[in-house]
């Protein structure tokens, strides 16, 4: 083979090979079907979220996830598939999950969520938890709850003995 081509296809590999250690999750879905206006509906959503959908060869993605240690991903890399990069865990899944739910030619493969391989339906459970400024707020109320208490229990008290 043409020392050039074997050249731009490893970079094309050492590229993939960043995207995925630069990202917390990596989502595989079968595009088929998706018109072009569908598609770029679909990374202006990623783009909102800092993250990125790409469209590589199989064959170099397999190479990639090999070199990486995903040897499970293999597995569901057949026929068209985009490769979605976001450094954010959930907001990526939640972006793709909400966008295969309007456009059913959409489908959710499977992917690497924070370096383990995960199914297409792990991903949608991924997709289906709130966000990190909710999760923060779930925590926030947690720990302010015993003291909204004791304030409640005080001011009971104090409204009785008036």
């Amino acid at each position: 083979m043409n020392q050039e081509i074997l050249q731009a296809k490893k970079e094309v590999v050492s590229e993939v090979v960043e995207n995925v250690k630069n990202s917390n999750a990596v989502v595989v879905v079968e595009y088929r079907g998706l018109s072009v206006a569908e598609m770029t509906e679909m990374r202006r959503a990623l783009r909102a979220v800092d993250g990125s959908i790409r469209v590589y060869k199989n064959s170099l993605v397999e190479r990639a996830v090999e070199e990486l240690g995903h040897t499970d991903l293999k597995e569901i890399l057949e026929g068209p598939n985009a490769v979605v990069f976001t450094k954010d865990t959930i907001a990526g899944p939640k972006v793709i999950a909400k966008f295969a739910k309007k456009h059913e030619h959409l489908v959710i493969k499977g992917g690497i969520i924070e370096g383990k391989v995960a199914n297409a339906d792990e991903v949608k459970v991924i997709a289906s938890l709130p966000g990190r400024e909710g999760l923060i707020s779930m925590f926030l109320s947690c720990l302010q709850a015993p003291v909204r208490g004791f304030a409640c229990a005080v001011k009971a008290i104090a409204d009785k003995q008036n």
